[in-house]
């Protein structure tokens, strides 16, 4: 056992602990049980061959296994790239070449999705999720020991998270063991996280969120959560009730729809401490509504590539300071810097840049990307910031275009770099515009091809099953030609003002 082994650790101190729940099966591991499955999938890794650095990649629901395989890559140093399900299976193909998997993981349901995928073929390990987890749950009581890897270094990566490219194509994000324990201690300070707090996880696995926020914070502090495998309102707030939760991460999206649970007025929310609220600012109305029901609202800033917890909103300041972000976290430094990298004084816009032991290393096999974002040591997010005079920072512009539709970040290059691939398509630049539902949803201006009559329609379904759906489009308006700047770019300004 070595310091990065947490769940081993707890499962010498508070073996008999439940660590993680299902909600959908009432499946549960404790500390105990946990260890010793980690111990036999990491001997399963090393019977397979697969050294530290070797990747396996999980297409899958959140689910109890999940956190075994964790287990598993703090003993081995194997490298998690949990995928995300939601896209095509021309999206899922270019992700699986980059990260090169020794072992695929994936549920029946995604089976079709990888047989169309011409890199699947070349993964020498292919699993399916539902025998993994029957063969492993069964095991939960037997005795496996397993000689931790004593080499792994801080640098070395646990994840690969992707994010949607602002050049077209997703980015993995190399997220390492130094990051995961700096993160954590950092959670750990600004969220006072403790052996006895209790949370619901169903922020998708696929996401930095998914993991980092309350999942690995808790299994370094020795909490229990509850995973499930798809938000749902109204099982949320009977979860809050019943659990007897203390904290709880969510998106604006989904506050909004536990607002209007049936048994949102009724249920006794007496132990939450308060809820995390991340993905932009909640209005000032929600966040009151929620205090009347007695529950403080903590909101923050990060991302993928940093911590993720970057910075926190104290729940005494929510009202006061409403729109910011907060303060920085402990263990990170920042700066806001014009154009040419000098700082600005408080109350004036710059691009926030970070630095600190949770900066991503950089992406990989991709070392232009990982140039263009850190220099010198600093991490430049792409976000316009301004600090005021008492150190809350106030986001004024989103990373480049990008927008958020029901807590999943857009970036439209991606997208338009697909439906430019139309043969009819002249150009095409696409947006972000409110929506009641999902907060944010894509709007497709096209210039089409002289002669060209395709309608609206048309293009919704040329995305269908080669984008996933949060991607595609809500809405589509045809020009004769996009509006230009000075400089011959598209001019997106005008475009929001259409």
């Amino acid at each position: 056992m070595t310091t990065r082994d947490w769940i081993g650790k707890w499962a010498a101190y508070t073996g008999q602990k439940i660590a993680v729940k299902e909600f959908e099966t009432g499946r549960t591991l404790t500390y105990r049980e946990l260890n010793t499955l980690g111990n036999h999938v990491a001997q399963t890794f090393v019977d397979k061959g697969l050294v530290k650095g070797d990747t396996v990649a999980i297409l899958s629901e959140s689910c109890l296994e999940y956190y075994v395989l964790f287990a598993a890559a703090q003993k081995t140093g194997v490298v998690l790239v949990p995928m995300n399900y939601r896209l095509s299976a021309r999206e899922i193909d270019y992700l699986l070449a980059d990260c090169e998997p020794k072992i695929v993981i994936a549920q029946t349901q995604y089976q079709p999705l990888l047989e169309a995928c011409g890199h699947y073929q070349d993964v020498p390990h292919k699993i399916v999720m539902e025998d993994f987890a029957q063969d492993t749950y069964s095991r939960r009581e037997s005795v496996y020991a397993f000689p931790v890897n004593q080499t792994i270094a801080d640098d070395d990566a646990i994840f690969i998270l992707y994010t949607s490219g602002t050049t077209g194509f997703p980015k993995g994000a190399l997220y390492t063991h130094g990051m995961l324990f700096w993160n954590s201690v950092n959670t750990h300070l600004r969220l006072d996280i403790t052996s006895d707090d209790v949370s619901i996880v169903c922020t998708p696995p696929f996401h930095t969120g998914g993991w980092n926020i309350i999942p690995t914070p808790f299994f370094h502090h020795g909490a229990s959560f509850t995973v499930m495998k798809k938000f749902d309102a109204e099982s949320v707030v009977r979860l809050l009730q019943s659990e007897r939760v203390t904290m709880f991460m969510a998106v604006p999206t989904m506050i909004q729809m536990m607002k209007e649970a049936p048994s949102f007025h009724n249920a006794d929310l007496s132990s939450v401490r308060y809820f995390i609220i991340g993905g932009e600012p909640l209005p000032l109305p929600v966040i009151e509504e929620w205090q009347k029901r007695g529950i403080p609202i903590r909101q923050g800033f990060g991302m993928t590539e940093v911590g993720p917890s970057v910075t926190s909103l104290h729940q005494d300041d929510s009202a006061r300071k409403i729109g910011s972000i907060g303060t920085l976290n402990f263990y990170l430094e920042a700066r806001i810097v014009d154009d040419n990298g000098n700082d600005v004084p408080d109350g004036q816009e710059g691009e926030f840049i970070l630095r600190g032991e949770v900066v991503t290393p950089g992406y990989r096999n991709n070392p232009k990307a990982t140039a263009d974002t850190i220099k010198d040591g600093w991490f430049y997010t792409g976000d316009i910031v301004r600090k005021d005079s008492e150190g809350f920072f106030y986001v004024m512009d989103r990373k480049k275009n990008m927008y958020i539709s029901g807590g999943e970040n857009v970036y439209p290059a991606e997208v338009e770099k697909f439906i430019g691939t139309h043969e009819d398509v002249q150009e095409v630049a696409i947006i972000g515009v409110p929506d009641e539902k999902w907060g944010e949803v894509g709007k497709a201006f096209i210039a089409l091809k002289p002669a060209s009559n395709l309608r609206a329609e048309d293009f919704i379904s040329y995305c269908t099953g080669n984008l996933a759906k949060y991607k595609i489009p809500k809405y589509v308006e045809f020009l004769p030609e996009l509006p230009k700047s000075d400089t011959g770019k598209i001019d997106r300004k005008r475009l929001k003002m259409a």
